[in-house]
């Protein structure tokens, strides 16, 4: 394959925006191998929990590496689970993936998390072992294994991962344009309570950035306002859905509300800034010449500059048979499926006449979400 050579001569930036989902990360792993096939290079990936674990080994790997470094790691995390479902139809694959996440929640994922043995229970109140169900300091040897570090904090691409302050609750985000990252920021990023404990850095307790924020959206369009963004958003949860009809299903439509994106709400909120800026720069343009250098009118015109946003949206939709649970369902079969998933959508997506034939609008943004009618 050659080398990712850019689609945009006009200078934009393309950045890879991860949400958090545990078990169905896989599918940012198809993803980002559409955008490699297709030859999209990546200039900034931002991630949540195992959006940050991707984003990573995204990161930390040269060009030519990704694609194998993702799939070793989600081949591994998968490495319990081999077996498929001995007997067609939905009804036991539904019975399949729960039998899957049972035995998960007994006995963790390899080179990620393992149960802690004793319980938590059994530790007195402030130890760090009191905090969570599991041990997570295998995912720090994968991390160390499949990840260079040093290659990240050369800066090739920007890595931004977000987590969250146990004792001021405030949001966090991990940058190597400012922070020097290591395994233990990656950690802090995907460290979900009570299942994982905290991670400790400079003398602050982190936990998953999920817990405010499950998509660094927000952070990439606040932080980046000058240079033109094309923004491959990949969301885990769906905001939209059906109606539940029992108590599992409830569950099951509560977490994808509190995990989904919000983009609407997102871009809505963007438009409305856009058109706030256009009107102060005509005011602005009114202003007598012996005004136009005041400081005061300078700073106005540098804050009211503006980018424009493409952002495809590549949302998994999951299948009937997938529960409550899809989140910790480490099954290989499950994983190659979500692999698969996200490989077909992003083709699909990149290959539409409508995100070929794009144009920039006055609202300063555009919203693709391409497999929405397909997968649907």
């Amino acid at each position: 394959m050659n080398a990712p050579e850019t689609l945009y001569p006009s200078g934009e930036a393309s950045v890879l925006v991860l949400q958090g989902g545990g078990a169905l990360g896989s599918y940012q792993a198809g993803i980002y191998q559409a955008l490699a096939e297709q030859h999209v290079a990546v200039d900034w990936v931002a991630g949540i929990s195992i959006g940050a674990i991707n984003a990573a080994l995204i990161a930390g790997n040269p060009p030519e590496r990704r694609v194998a470094r993702l799939r070793e790691f989600w081949e591994r995390v998968s490495s319990d689970l081999t077996a498929k479902p001995m007997i067609p139809g939905e009804q036991a694959r539904t019975a399949f993936n729960e039998m899957s996440a049972a035995w998960i929640a007994a006995v963790g994922v390899p080179g990620f998390f393992t149960p802690r043995i004793p319980p938590a229970a059994f530790y007195p109140p402030g130890a760090p072992e009191a905090l969570s169900l599991y041990d997570t300091s295998p995912l720090r040897g994968t991390l160390e294994r499949f990840v260079d570090f040093d290659r990240i904090n050369r800066g090739d691409v920007r890595l931004s991962v977000g987590a969250v302050n146990v004792r001021s609750g405030n949001f966090v985000y991990f940058d190597n344009r400012n922070d020097r990252i290591g395994p233990e920021h990656i950690m802090a990023s995907g460290a979900l309570p009570p299942g994982f404990p905290p991670v400790v850095i400079d003398g602050e307790a982190y936990w998953d950035g999920g817990l405010v924020s499950n998509t660094p959206l927000n952070y990439v369009l606040d932080t980046e306002r000058r240079r033109d963004l094309v923004v491959f958003q990949v969301d885990l949860f769906p905001a939209q859905g059906t109606m539940p009809r029992t108590l599992v299903e409830a569950a099951e439509r509560e977490k994808d509300i509190r995990y989904s994106s919000r983009t609407r709400l997102n871009t809505d909120k963007n438009i409305e800034i856009r058109k706030a800026k256009r009107a102060m720069r005509r005011i602005i343009e009114r202003l007598p010449p012996e005004m136009q250098a005041d400081d005061d009118v300078t700073f106005l015109r540098q804050v009211t500059r503006e980018n424009f946003i493409t952002l495809m949206q590549l949302i998994y939709r999951q299948k009937s048979y997938e529960g409550n649970s899809k989140d910790y369902e480490f099954s290989r079969t499950t994983m190659v499926e979500h692999w698969q998933a996200g490989l077909d959508d992003a083709i699909r997506s990149l290959r539409h006449r409508r995100w070929r034939e794009r144009a920039h609008n006055e609202d300063g943004i555009a919203v693709f979400d391409l497999t929405r009618h397909a997968r649907d």
